[in-house]
């Protein structure tokens, strides 16, 4: 999962800015008691997901995929008092879970969670809605993901997709998850409307620009 070695991660880290005390022991609890913990996005991804709502302006921003409400909250955090995130989470442990966390927030009120299908709830959000759109859901859904949310995206909107290279397997795909993430890619390149950057940042982070 790591293109860069632990050592040099964590001196980004320290030249970084830092998280919250809430983030910090939310990214704690995860850690501890959760059985996958690595579907956090870091404190890495999230601080550019922090940063690039502050430096485009967004209000509106649209997340597929919640797990414990990390990225969650890192966003609502830099949103304007009056911004609002949309969060999409299939598992009910993990609602409730990222639940509690917010309501210990002071952003509470601009997060908005969706439990269920994503793709049906994605179905309920008008075309143009979102400055900006995060997906860190389950990769074979990564296509569906990317047709349906890049249609809910504003003109000069923002896309990230995390685990876009998927420790390397994306190189030469041969599972269902490597294949779904590598046609994801090509479907971001090819489509002439989009500004596209894949940055090897842990698991790789594809970011894009909607132009038109």
């Amino acid at each position: 999962m790591y293109f860069v070695s632990e050592d040099i991660e964590q001196y980004c880290k320290d030249f970084s800015g830092q998280d919250s005390e809430l983030l910090k022991e939310l990214s704690q609890a995860t850690w501890e008691m959760e059985e996958i913990p690595q579907m956090l996005c870091g404190s890495l991804v999230g601080g550019l997901l922090q940063f690039l709502i502050k430096i485009s302006g967004a209000e509106r921003v649209l997340e597929i995929g919640m797990f414990t409400g990390y990225s969650t909250l890192k966003m609502a955090e830099a949103l304007p008092d009056d911004g609002e995130i949309h969060s999409c989470e299939l598992m009910e442990n993990h609602v409730k879970t990222a639940k509690g966390w917010f309501e210990k927030s002071e952003v509470n009120y601009k997060i908005h969670i969706h439990e269920g299908d994503a793709i049906k709830t994605l179905e309920e959000f008008r075309v143009g809605t979102f400055d900006m759109i995060f997906v860190d859901a389950d990769k074979t859904g990564y296509p569906e993901y990317y047709r349906k949310g890049n249609a809910l995206l504003k003109k000069g909107g923002i896309a990230v997709f995390d685990n876009m290279l998927w420790s390397g397997t994306v190189l030469n795909p041969d599972d269902k998850e490597s294949k779904s993430l590598r046609e994801t890619a090509e479907l971001i390149k090819n489509n002439h409307r989009l500004e596209p950057l894949l940055l090897p940042v842990r698991d790789g982070v594809m970011i894009y620009r909607k132009v038109n």
